[in-house]
């Protein structure tokens, strides 16, 4: 196991590089003149051309970047343009907040979806099936910034229990879990419900119920054991989305996440704060991908003993 985690973690190097060509490759894009924003608006010319020689602007694209990458391996992803701060520990600062807010996003998209999924499933092709996939095509189909306000509106304005932004106590996490939890529970339920009709009338479900096991058992214990993987995966992709793409509602809520430093970011032509964070963001769905698959091994002893086979 050990050794398949290894060569996993060396098969997500080149990723990384890939990934971090591109972003630098489309960053170098986006016009402006990075010096002239660092030295601002009052600097001479020869102030702002020794700056660009200082930041190596003057250098050819594939010497930037391999300069760039020898930092990235130390932890060093440049400063910010804006406030001058490292954007490695930038960064760090601001990812505790999505990973509280994307946890709690997931645990409220788990209690809701996955009994809902399993309700849907044993009830299919009933009233009850269809209410619950209803559901799932709306969540699916509605932005989740427009929920964000809409809760805003009901919870905050209207009703004054719920703070409407900004990060202080746990009831300030409650609507942006909401908001990020609710289009993530609509997919998962989906996920649960197709998984479940798989597994729900094989021979071994049906050896269950001849032997006298009680339905709910039979669901819960050989149902749902058997249709993790595919509900794992959809969580483990939800979380990645969560860590990665919860601008909106970050932005929404004012919450001091990742999403919202990239958002601002590109709003102040941060191409620095940009790069670094997007670069960050694959990393961390990289391990995210690891990490589900791993957990698969915890679910189902076969795929355990085939990393042991991969190792």
């Amino acid at each position: 196991m050990i050794r398949y985690i290894i060569k996993r973690i060396l098969q997500m190097i080149p990723v990384i590089l890939v990934t971090s060509l591109l972003i630098f490759w489309a960053m170098g894009l986006t016009g402006g003149d990075p010096a002239r924003t660092k030295a601002g608006e009052k600097a001479t010319e020869e102030q702002v051309e020794q700056i660009r020689e200082e930041m190596g602007l003057n250098d050819p694209f594939f010497v930037r970047y391999v300069n760039y990458v020898k930092g990235m391996v130390t932890g060093d992803l440049g400063e910010s343009y804006v406030t001058g701060k490292d954007v490695f520990k930038t960064f760090m600062e601001r990812l505790p907040n999505t990973l509280l807010l994307g946890g709690a996003a997931v645990l409220v998209a788990i209690i809701v979806s996955i009994p809902l999924g399993i309700y849907t499933a044993v009830n299919q092709n009933t009233w009850k099936d269809t209410a619950g996939m209803i559901f799932a095509l709306f969540g699916v189909s509605m932005p989740n910034f427009w929920l964000g306000l809409m809760l805003i509106i009901l919870f905050s304005l209207k009703l004054g229990i719920f703070p409407s932004g900004g990060k202080a106590g746990w009831d300030t996490l409650v609507l942006p879990a909401l908001t990020v939890g609710f289009g993530l529970a609509a997919l998962i339920t989906r996920t649960t419900r197709s998984s479940m009709l798989d597994v729900i009338r094989q021979d071994y479900m049906t050896t269950a119920r001849a032997k006298g096991v009680p339905e709910k058992k039979v669901i819960r214990k050989h149902g749902l054991k058997n249709a993790l993987i595919p509900i794992i995966t959809a969580i483990g992709l939800q979380m990645s989305l969560v860590l990665t793409g919860s601008v909106l509602a970050e932005t929404v809520f004012s919450w001091p996440g990742i999403g919202r430093l990239v958002y601002d970011s590109i709003s102040k032509r941060d191409i620095p704060m940009v790069t670094g964070s997007i670069i960050m963001c694959s990393v961390l769905m990289c391990l995210v991908n690891l990490i589900v698959d791993l957990v698969y091994a915890f679910f189902d002893p076969r795929i355990k003993a085939q990393y042991s086979k991969k190792g």
